[in-house]
């Protein structure tokens, strides 16, 4: 799985932070657009340092709650801002800044994925 297109390259600062409903602070990483076979993917990648299984505050349940609320609060409008479709957006928390495609056995990451329709995320269980 290659990167087509680098829409956004944003080091993790506070100047990118989103309110999530667990509270935990993260900010945005990146944003790519991908092909996965015949479809489009649009990822929406954040660092969430709470989510650490060393260490963290923050489970998945309540980080699922987190990546839907990104979904429908920030990627259907970025989406929109910057015209791009995707049969496939993904949001994804790791608790620290990794490389796309690298596996990096020491980080906590968790992914949902979603499909926009009629300007909702429908969550898509992959």
């Amino acid at each position: 799985m290659k990167p087509v297109l680098a829409l956004l390259l944003l080091s993790a600062t506070s100047a990118n932070a989103l309110d999530v409903p667990s509270g935990q602070p993260i900010t945005l990483q990146e944003v790519l657009v991908d092909s996965v076979g015949a479809q489009s993917w649009l990822r929406f990648r954040f660092v969430a340092p709470q989510i650490a299984r060393d260490g963290g505050t923050v489970d998945y349940e309540a980080a699922a709650e987190d990546m839907a609320h990104i979904c429908d609060s920030f990627a259907i409008a970025y989406a929109q801002e910057y015209d791009l479709t995707a049969d496939i957006v993904v949001v994804s928390l790791a608790d620290r800044a990794t490389e796309f495609g690298l596996a990096d056995p020491d980080a906590t990451q968790f992914f949902e994925a979603y499909r926009i329709e009629d300007g909702l995320c429908i969550w898509e269980g992959l």
